[in-house]
């Protein structure tokens, strides 16, 4: 029998209190929840599941842009003051330094695709303009 090669934190799976298993690139946030798909040098991939009547700080970034792809739900978007809606199949394409907001004013969860792409994709990147949550700068 060979021996098991040692995982990396990349590799390994983290158990909640229920018993269920998580991938250690699992955030839960106030408003939902996001999964890292992949974290290059060029580019941060991201699942994000925003709660029903939930919304993400009012935020910009300094280093980056984001693509925003709907999977599921009716995303409200805020783009520099202006709010639309994206529904599932569209997209939305926030410019780096834009203040930019994802809302979910459904019933049913918002799953969206987020492909970060610029020079940095540190979670301090985010450069928060308002907040539900007391997160503010």
């Amino acid at each position: 029998m060979s021996e098991m090669p040692e995982m990396t934190t990349s590799d390994q799976r983290g158990v909640l209190g229920n018993g269920d298993f998580v991938s250690p690139l699992y955030e839960d946030r106030p408003w939902g929840s996001y999964t890292v798909l992949a974290d290059e040098t060029s580019h941060k991939v991201k699942s994000i599941t925003v709660a029903p009547g939930q919304r993400l700080s009012y935020q910009r970034h300094s280093h980056r842009s984001e693509h925003w792809f709907v999977i599921s739900g009716d995303a409200t978007v805020t783009l520099d003051g202006v709010v639309f809606h994206v529904l599932p199949g569209h997209y939305a394409d926030i410019p780096q330094g834009v203040a930019h907001r994802l809302e979910n004013q459904g019933t049913d969860p918002l799953v969206i695709i987020e492909v970060q792409y610029g020079d940095y994709f540190g979670e301090d990147d985010i450069i928060r303009l308002s907040d539900d949550y007391g997160r503010a700068e």
